[in-house]
């Protein structure tokens, strides 16, 4: 989805100025398509990025953060290589791994770089998702990597790297859900925070006419009130944030098309949710709307 951005004339000028202009790793440039809450969120991203700051999106789930990154990294025409992170994200899984492999007919070691060595190499946009996620021991590896430095040395090679100009770093967490842990102070510290909220009412209505096949006004009308209804339920503590999560509200206005939008909310919805408690809530606020 192609969206067209009122951005003020500075911030369109800085974009020009920092757009990347190889034709390396083109196929990893994003599709766009993030609609902000307010445009201050972009424009401030957008900032960041292009003084060299690191940017770390916060915000609950199915909010649209790696649509946001994706974003960035359109509007920059920067490819942006991916780190997914998990109790299981080791330093090869940031930087690379040794392998065996052959010159004619002999064989060689050779070093495999992985996403943090090949965004620094070359200059592009790294995006560490959910970083919350990895266990405390790990990001320090890179803790030079996100300062002014923009330097590590490769335990695997001992070859020290700075990064390329136009090497950016964004990060996404969720904060508060099983599996993650709080950011130290030290990481923290190296990045500029954004808060991204769920969207809703008009932008929420543009966003499901143009990521889904529903056509129907009426049936998207409910479908934007049950997004209110559910946020505010996520606001007073009634419901877990899952249950807000527009990438879930997405798939649920794409089932509508073929099936009642009752149950299309309960496959996409109501499904998801673990407790009982929670799912009997949903499930009344679709009888009453649907």
């Amino acid at each position: 989805m192609t969206v067209n951005y009122s951005l003020p004339d500075s911030i369109t000028e800085i974009l020009k100025q920092n757009q990347n202009h190889t034709d390396s790793f083109q196929e990893l440039i994003r599709q766009g398509g993030f609609m902000p809450p307010n445009m201050d969120l972009l424009i401030d991203a957008i900032t960041a990025l292009s003084m060299g700051k690191n940017v770390l999106l916060k915000g609950p789930t199915g909010a649209g953060k790696t649509k946001f990154a994706e974003t960035l990294s359109s509007l920059f025409n920067q490819p942006m290589f991916s780190v997914n992170c998990s109790v299981d994200l080791d330093a090869e899984s940031l930087l690379g791994f040794k392998t065996l492999s052959y010159e004619g007919e002999k064989q060689v070691i050779t070093f495999m770089p992985g996403p943090v060595i090949n965004a620094m190499k070359h200059g592009t946009f790294l995006y560490i998702d959910e970083v919350n996620m990895a266990k405390p021991e790990t990001l320090p590896l890179i803790n030079g990597v996100l300062d002014y430095r923009r330097t590590i040395t490769n335990p695997f090679t001992n070859e020290v790297i700075t990064a390329k100009g136009g090497f950016g770093v964004i990060a996404a967490i969720n904060e508060g859900y099983i599996g993650t842990v709080p950011l130290n102070e030290a990481l923290k510290n190296r990045f500029i925070v954004l808060e991204v909220p769920y969207i809703e009412g008009d932008q929420l209505k543009r966003l499901i006419q143009a990521n889904t096949r529903l056509d129907d006004e009426k049936t998207i009308k409910l479908f934007v009130q049950l997004s209110t209804d559910l946020i505010q339920a996520v606001s007073q503590g009634k419901l877990a944030e899952d249950a807000a999560s527009i990438r879930a509200l997405l798939d649920a206005c794409d089932l509508s098309m073929l099936i009642p939008p009752k149950r299309a909310i309960l496959r996409a919805i109501v499904d998801k949710l673990d407790e009982e408690r929670e799912k009997e809530f949903v499930k009344n606020l679709a009888e009453t709307l649907f």
